[in-house]
C-alpha cells in the first residue's frame, strides 16, 4: 500500500528574520493573498495583555484612599482599562497602591504584604504622605517615604491627587509593563532598611540638644 506523501510546509531561514526588507515583502505577498498576518514579538504580545488586567491591592491609612475611591467611580471608571478586579490578598495581585502616612510600626507590616506578591510586581505611591511623610514627614514616628520600605515604580503626587491624576499615574505603569521584556525582566533594587523608631527619636533629641 502506498504511503501518502507528506504535506511540505514552506518555512522561513533563520537568517532571513534578520532581513525587514525580506520580510516587508513577505508580508505584502501574504496579504495580497487574503491571509491575515501581524508581525510581533511574544513578549510584546503578553505585556499587551498583562498591562490591561493589572489586579491591585490598596494599602490605604488616610485620606488619599478615600480620593481613590472616586477614581473606581462612574465619573473616572477606570474599569475601561482593566484595574478593577481588586484582590484581598498579595498573593494574587499584580500591584500594591500605597495611600497616606506611613509610620515605623506599620513599615514591616508594608513589607510583608509586598514579599508575598508575585514576580512581576509594581508599586505606586499616591500622595505626598506616601512619597515623602507629607506635612507628618518631621514628626518621629513617620517613615520619610515609602521607598524606604519598597522599591517605588510610580509616583503620584498630591495632597490628595486628583481622580484623574491617579488615572494618569496607572496609566503611566501600563506603558512600563508594555515596554519591558517579560522573558527577563529586571531585578527588584534592594532597599536599605528604614530608621526605626528609637533611632529617628534619638536623632531629634541630638537635634533638641537633650
Amino acid at each position: 500500500m502506498e504511503m501518502s506523501k507528506k504535506t511540505h510546509i514552506k518555512n522561513m531561514r533563520y537568517e532571513d528574520f534578520n532581513d525587514n526588507e525580506y520580510l516587508e515583502q513577505y508580508v505584502e505577498e501574504l496579504r495580497r493573498n487574503n491571509v491575515p498576518v501581524v508581525l510581533g514579538k511574544l513578549s510584546d504580545i503578553i505585556n499587551w495583555g498583562r498591562s490591561h488586567s493589572v489586579w491591585p491591592l490598596t494599602f490605604a491609612t488616610s485620606c488619599c484612599g478615600i480620593e481613590f475611591m472616586c477614581v473606581g467611580g462612574a465619573r473616572t471608571d477606570f474599569a475601561r482599562f482593566g484595574w478593577e478586579v481588586y484582590r484581598n490578598s498579595p498573593r494574587q495581585a499584580d500591584v500594591i497602591f500605597v495611600f497616606g502616612t506611613i509610620v515605623h510600626k506599620m513599615a514591616p507590616v508594608l513589607k510583608r504584604l509586598y514579599d508575598q506578591m508575585a514576580e512581576p510586581k509594581y508599586v505606586v505611591a499616591v500622595g505626598s504622605c506616601a512619597i515623602c511623610g507629607g506635612p507628618f514627614r518631621n514628626s518621629y514616628h513617620v517613615v520619610k517615604g515609602v521607598d524606604e520600605i519598597i522599591p517605588v515604580d510610580v509616583y503620584v503626587p498630591g495632597c490628595p491627587p486628583r481622580p484623574d491624576a491617579i488615572l494618569y499615574g496607572m496609566m503611566q505603569l501600563e506603558r512600563k509593563i508594555k515596554v519591558q521584556n517579560f522573558f527577563k525582566l529586571p531585578e527588584q533594587p534592594e532597599v536599605k532598611e528604614h530608621v526605626t523608631p528609637e533611632e529617628n527619636a534619638a536623632h531629634y533629641e541630638a537635634k533638641l540638644g537633650k
